[in-house]
């Protein structure tokens, strides 16, 4: 029975080396970014907070307070949260909501060029509120705001780290035949 559980697993370990998976690697950014200050028009954004740390946890050198020479800027120009009804019961009561956030970002070198392009990134996700459930309804959408939250912060890192290290791939000229 063991021989046939470890041939099992070999198997199975061997299937996903030939699939092409790989887990999920740690963003790596460029040493030649510089310091990364995140900038949003909420001071107090629970996003910036998570971006920052992101970036740290990614090897950016954090901008000391105040410093505006020489640091990279990674720019949350907006940030939005919609609650979007998309099934209604018998007495016209929304049941169903889809909960929708978007953010527009940039990424400005420290030279002043641009290093990840204006951009939007939208997530949503789905959730049944019923309307004799009071408490459970904002329970479990804070749950999805905080989720969403860490979603978008991996999607924002995943755009620039494709960004920076897009750019500094050369590209082969295309050849016709």
């Amino acid at each position: 029975m063991n021989t046939l559980r470890i041939a099992a697993l070999l198997a199975f370990a061997l299937a996903l080396t030939a699939c092409g998976f790989k887990p999920r690697s740690v963003v790596a950014l460029p040493s030649d970014l510089g310091p990364v200050a995140v900038v949003a028009p909420d001071p107090y954004s629970p996003l910036a907070d998570s971006l920052a740390r992101a970036l740290e946890r990614s090897g950016a050198q954090p901008a000391a307070q105040g410093q505006s020479e020489g640091v990279s800027r990674l720019e949350v120009l907006s940030e939005r949260w919609a609650d979007i009804p998309i099934s209604v019961d018998a007495f016209g009561r929304a049941q169903e909501f889809s909960l929708r956030y978007a953010v527009v970002f940039r990424l400005t070198r420290a030279d002043g060029s641009a290093g990840v392009p204006q951009q939007a990134v939208e997530l949503s996700r789905d959730y049944i509120a019923p309307a004799g459930d009071a408490r459970g309804n904002s329970s479990e959408r804070e749950l999805l705001v905080v989720e969403m939250r860490r979603d978008m912060t991996a999607a924002i890192l995943r755009r620039v780290d494709t960004a920076l290290h897009g750019a500094s791939v050369p590209v082969a000229p295309a050849t016709t035949p």
